[in-house]
């Protein structure tokens, strides 16, 4: 047993808070600093969700991924920024301050796990840990030019990670490299037998770049309306450099496109309703004001603690799942999305992975968008990976304006060890 000694300057504000010394052992991972993201569970730190109605709150329990790491040698160096409560696309809505993206300090990271790109982008770790319900992975990791995988429904055990929308979130890793990012999915994939939607998969493949034979599918909808051009050209040249390395390309629709960003909307508010419920000050959170009535307490307490994204986001989903408007919204939603499901499995039946763009633009200056529908419409190529459950990474393509632009590689449900493949190889044609 051995020990590292890190002091992180909190530089682009990624740690909300960060060990002096780490012990680690021996493992694959022996001594590599990692960070995790501040809503997977962590014994004797603090784990918040970048929430004041968490803050103070070190769980008795470690997750399973950081059960794993720390048998891999591991350094879990500190927790990082985020989206409070996992719930946005850029880390402003983090209640200890924004992130930075180490592109460009004047632009947002992307998020929800935006400290966690951000360590990784601006030097401060080599790999992170961050969590994706709709792409909050993919969506920094393209925003500050880094790898990032959501992998499979249930390749990776959410067991510690605090919940926001447990049928579509998933834990995984973010680094500079593919490599790097497959060595550390190769120490937290596989069964959990305390999550039951976890599988006996682990990761134990070795990168395989080649890229021949491969059959890569381009649906139109994703070089469509919202996209910008200069984005669309971008992932348009890094997909011929893949076909001239002797890949296949198939142009496809998936025209239940249009209705996922709604069904996911409906679908993660819906449940981020019933799991944020827990929060009462009573059970979990900050105490309530005992000297009030029970309604009036309750009421002020998450008035005060939660965030206005998080507050909105509880609103709509209990609209949702209200009676009279369950069938006409919740139901709708579900069934939308096994059409997703369905026309996304068509394609992949028939190709080894789809690829687009991961984000429809740039990463923005900070307050460029205030409206939340206009900041939901930003997820719209990377939701639909998360309704079907299909593993996507995001790898780094180019750049527009001098910032990062994401290839988004998505593949069958399992097929996880080909997405990586696949981004490895083109990582190599292109360096």
């Amino acid at each position: 047993m051995s020990t590292l000694s890190f002091s992180p300057h909190d530089t682009y504000n990624a740690f909300l808070c960060h060990e002096k010394e780490v012990a680690y052992g021996d493992g694959p991972l022996s001594g590599v600093p990692v960070a995790v993201k501040d809503n997977i569970s962590t014994i004797g730190m603090q784990t918040t969700c970048a929430s004041k109605i968490l803050e103070g709150y070190i769980p008795p329990y470690n997750a399973h991924v950081v059960e794993l790491l720390l048998a891999s040698g591991a350094a879990i160096v500190g927790k990082t920024n985020m989206d409070e409560f996992a719930m946005g696309s850029t880390t402003e809505n983090s209640a200890y301050g924004k992130t930075l993206n180490p592109c460009d300090i004047t632009r947002v990271p992307g998020g929800s796990s935006g400290g966690s790109a951000a360590a990784v982008a601006g030097d401060l770790v080599p790999m992170a840990l961050g969590s994706d319900t709709g792409g909050s992975i993919r969506c920094p990791a393209a925003f500050c030019g880094i790898v990032g995988l959501k992998p499979s429904y249930g390749r990776v055990s959410r067991y510690g990670l605090i919940a926001y929308s447990n049928s579509l979130e998933q834990i995984g890793p973010m680094a500079k490299t593919v490599t790097e990012t497959a060595e550390l999915f190769s120490v937290i994939a596989g069964h959990d037998p305390r999550d039951a939607s976890s599988l006996d998969a682990p990761y134990k493949a070795a990168l395989d770049p080649e890229l021949k034979g491969k059959r890569i599918a381009v649906p139109e909808e994703f070089f469509g309306a919202g996209v910008h051009p200069d984005i669309s050209k971008t992932i348009k040249e890094a997909i011929d450099t893949i076909a001239g390395e002797g890949a296949e390309l198939i142009s496809c629709s998936i025209p239940s496109m249009k209705y996922a960003l709604a069904a996911y909307y409906v679908i993660c508010t819906s449940e981020a309703s019933s799991n944020l419920g827990r929060f009462d000050g009573i059970q979990y959170g900050k105490r309530l004001d005992t000297k009030k009535s029970w309604h009036d307490a309750y009421q002020d307490h998450r008035m005060q603690y939660f965030g206005p994204e998080v507050r909105r986001r509880i609103l709509l989903g209990t609209f949702s799942l209200a009676a009279g408007y369950y069938g006409r919204y919740y139901h709708k939603a579900q069934t939308a999305r096994q059409m997703i499901t369905k026309e996304y499995n068509h394609i992949l039946s028939k190709a080894d992975a789809i690829m687009g763009p991961t984000m429809p633009e740039i990463a923005f200056p900070f307050g460029a968008k205030s409206d939340p529908l206009t900041m939901y419409q930003t997820d719209i190529l990377t939701v639909p990976a998360n309704l079907a459950g299909l593993p996507a990474l995001s790898v780094p393509c180019g750049t527009v304006d001098g910032m990062p632009v994401g290839l988004q590689i998505i593949g069958a449900c399992g097929a996880d060890e080909m997405v990586l493949n696949l981004g490895y190889g083109y990582e190599e044609v292109a360096s």
